[in-house]
């Protein structure tokens, strides 16, 4: 997108109020009170949360930053599940079955949980808000998959490992079973954590094995399609919609890669190392949870909260 010096050049307007809907880069003098006024865009920055209750690794999520849900995990098979209201966790019923690697999708009231293992599985569970209920099985039983949707009636599932190999299989939910479709390019698992889109409109992100580990493509509804690269290879946290999502490397690396579509342009970096976290939220506020932490090593129950870039009026100070 063009700025405010492409669209209109470098000449500075005098301006007895301030413009309603400055655009970034854009630079006027107020003539009443007598300043020099310019709209500037912060970076976005992961900040620490507070953490959870329980550690856990291989976990699955789904919501907001302010109204979040996580659920299952390794340390070792949870079936735990917890709430975030954008400050606290709270613990609330636990998944009918324990396991790790498993994709979630949905809200904090609408739900679905699918995959995973051990002994790897079918097994799909959809959250109403108070409480988890068994459903029909996955057609391809896997781990480590990749997740999208909307809420409990509409998800999607894609990628993961159904025993000895990678799988490039994608099936869709429609609120009572499962119904495979257009498969991946790409067979790979450990398919970014936490998804990017519906299931009508998605991003798959990186994966195992190399060299897929910076990979996109995209879903739209019917067929996948290879789209721009990430900028580093590795395992993610994801959270965002089709057309502008953010991934963070939760494998070995702090690195963020924000899409707006097209490209993916490195933002900030997290505070904690760690593999194996999962993500929910959208691109411009996000929520990375748990993994392994490397340092110690054990399961993680640390968050991290990010905040997208900020639009902001600054007055220019000679002093």
């Amino acid at each position: 997108m063009a700025d405010y010096k492409t669209l209109h050049g470098t000449n500075i307007d005098t301006v007895s109020s301030d413009p309603s809907n400055p655009v970034k880069g854009q630079v006027w003098y107020n003539s009443t009170s007598q300043t020099l006024k310019g709209r500037i865009l912060s970076a976005g920055a992961w900040a620490t949360a507070n953490n959870m209750n329980t550690a856990r690794t291989r976990l699955a999520g789904a919501g907001t930053q302010t109204a979040g849900l996580i659920f299952g995990g390794s340390n070792p098979n949870l079936n735990e599940t917890e709430t975030y209201d954008g400050t606290n966790w709270t613990e609330v019923a636990n998944l009918n079955t324990a396991r790790n690697g498993l994709g979630g999708a949905g809200t904090q009231t609408s739900a679905i949980g699918f995959g995973g293992e051990p002994t790897h599985t079918g097994y799909t569970e959809t959250w109403n808000g108070s409480g988890w209920t068994e459903q029909t099985d996955l057609n391809t039983v896997r781990r480590y998959v990749g997740a999208a949707g909307a809420d409990n009636t509409a998800a999607l599932c894609f990628g993961g490992d159904d025993g000895p190999i990678s799988t490039n299989t994608t099936e869709l939910w429609n609120g009572s079973g499962w119904t495979e479709l257009g498969d991946l390019n790409t067979a790979r698992h450990y398919v970014g954590v936490g998804g990017i889109g519906t299931s009508t409109a998605a991003l798959c992100v990186g994966g195992n094995p190399s060299p897929v580990g910076a990979q996109v493509e995209s879903w739209n509804g019917t067929s996948w399609t290879e789209v721009a690269d990430l900028n580093t290879s590795g395992n993610n946290a994801c959270f965002g919609i089709q057309t502008s999502g953010l991934a963070s490397m939760i494998g070995g690396t702090t690195a963020t890669d924000e899409w707006d579509g097209s490209t993916w342009t490195a933002k900030g970096t997290l505070n904690n190392t760690r593999s194996g976290g999962g993500g929910l939220g959208i691109y411009t506020a996000g929520l990375a949870f748990g993994g392994w932490d490397t340092t110690v090593p054990a399961a993680a129950a640390f968050a991290e909260e990010w905040t997208g870039e900020t639009a902001s009026t600054i007055t220019f100070d000679v002093s």
